[in-house]
């Protein structure tokens, strides 16, 4: 779980080392990323043909993926990998509100309302020493709100699916909404990788998605959720250190973004152990 984790922290990394457009990097991404998936389908003997409702179900929550993996790049590339990846545990606070109103019980718990506005604070913290990042960051707070939507999704609608089969309709949906934001935002196809891009884009759609997403199944077998969801929000603190360690100075932020990011990652970090106990208070 700990190397899945590294592997998304990487992701970000990757978006800056590309040099396609946010929009054509996903179109790419997810295109051998629906291949990657569906071949390892036929391999394993798992079937591609899903019924109607559900296959439904998956491209449209594909498609809400692959919205936010085109601001997630977007902003990488208006701010840094860093800033990108400190707005991303921000999904939590985004779950916790919008969840209520999908599942129809609309009670929000005190804890997470706590905790969401820390991170509203941390957020502001942020802002106020890297105003020049402004714009990045705000787009990366949209894809962290798009990211629980997806999440929120794939938990109430994503259907039985065997996870490679829903990892390849998902990948097309994802394929299919970048396709016509590039038709809408160019007027013309995605364009070509450039030669040094291939290698990027293979450990992107190889390692961090298909590879990653399979690992992360795997993990599921032999951890507990709350336990996987506790290595997983350790994702923006590898991501923030490998940036500082690839890309070098231009990752380099000031004392109070970091303060912010850390104050952020601990309320996430709080989360799954402040449910536990409200849960077992309500049991009592």
């Amino acid at each position: 779980m700990h190397l899945v984790t590294l592997a998304w922290g990487l992701t970000a990394i990757l978006g800056k080392l590309i040099t396609l457009g946010p929009v054509d990097l996903v179109v790419w991404r997810t295109l051998l990323a629906a291949l990657g998936f569906g071949l390892l389908a036929v391999v394993a003997g798992r079937r591609l043909a899903l019924p109607r409702a559900e296959a439904l179900r998956l491209l449209g929550t594909g498609a809400l993926l692959g919205l936010h993996w085109v601001l997630f790049f977007a902003s990488a590339r208006l701010a840094t990998a860093s800033v990108c990846l400190a707005a991303m545990p921000t999904g939590i606070l985004w779950c916790s509100l919008i969840e209520p109103w999908v599942d129809g019980t609309r009670r929000w718990r005190f804890s997470e309302l706590g905790v969401g506005a820390v991170i509203i604070g941390a957020v502001w913290m942020i802002y106020k020493v890297e105003f020049h990042h402004v714009g990045g960051f705000t787009v990366g707070l949209a894809a962290a709100a798009l990211a629980a939507l997806f999440v929120i999704a794939n938990k109430h609608w994503a259907g039985r699916a065997h996870h490679l089969a829903r990892g390849a309709w998902q990948m097309s949906g994802a394929l299919l909404v970048t396709l016509g934001a590039a038709f809408l935002y160019a007027g013309a196809p995605p364009a070509l990788p450039a030669p040094q891009d291939w290698l990027w884009l293979a450990l992107l759609s190889g390692v961090c998605t298909v590879g990653a997403y399979a690992g992360y199944m795997v993990a599921l077998g032999h951890l507990s959720v709350f336990t996987t969801n506790v290595i997983y929000n350790m994702e923006p603190v590898y991501g923030i250190v490998l940036a500082m360690l690839v890309l070098g100075a231009e990752e380099r932020m000031s004392g109070g973004f970091y303060a912010g990011a850390a104050i952020i990652l601990a309320c996430v970090i709080s989360v799954p152990w402040l449910k536990g106990r409200a849960e077992r208070v309500e049991m009592a």
